[in-house]
């Protein structure tokens, strides 16, 4: 699940979708700890293969081996290819762990990548137009949609929820999402 912030233009798909984050090593023979990143954590088991780089926009991260995956404590503990000491998997803190778009999970009706989304005109269901969508906000109850829409030469910010009630419809083809505004949405 990548991130793209402060652009006024739609964001471009992506060659390569997040899964993971490295946190740190794991012991004394070359594992990370690594932070899950995907709906589908089962998925780490599959990779023969991953790319890494600081840059989650980077349009050539580095490809690395997977040997060994196996789950710890809400986390993976990666075993990737060429490094096999401690410290040589210390150089890794905070690398993201990405798949190429092309191995992406097929997603089920009504969802979206995070990629897709972002960017997208919001309007209510009434017609008026609310911001753009800026952000994705994963909360334990439910995604919160950041749409940030210039006034008045300033920037004003709704935070929506993201249940039934509120988002009506997200079409990704138009690049547009339909809202309900519930009371106490706005101001």
């Amino acid at each position: 699940m990548e991130r793209q912030q402060g652009s006024a233009e739609p964001p471009a798909e992506p060659r390569f979708l997040i899964i993971g984050r490295l946190l740190r090593p794991h012991g004394v023979r070359g594992e990370v700890r690594t932070e899950i990143i995907t709906e589908l954590p089962e998925r780490f088991e599959w990779l023969k293969e991953a790319y890494l780089s600081r840059d989650p926009d980077d349009p050539q991260p580095q490809a690395v081996p997977v040997e060994g995956v196996r789950f710890h404590q809400n986390q993976v503990l990666l075993k990737l290819g060429g490094y096999e000491t401690r410290e040589a998997v210390d150089a890794l803190r905070q690398l993201w762990l990405m798949v190429p778009l092309d191995e992406a999970i097929p997603l089920e009706e009504g969802e979206y990548y995070v990629y897709q989304m972002e960017g997208m005109s919001v309007y209510t269901d009434e017609g008026e137009y609310l911001g753009q969508l800026m952000e994705i906000i994963e909360t334990r109850a439910n995604d919160v949609y950041l749409v940030q829409q210039e006034v008045d030469g300033q920037m004003k910010e709704l935070l929506l929820p993201d249940i039934d009630e509120v988002i009506l419809d997200v079409d990704v083809e138009s690049k547009r999402m339909t809202v309900h505004l519930l009371d106490g949405l706005r101001d």
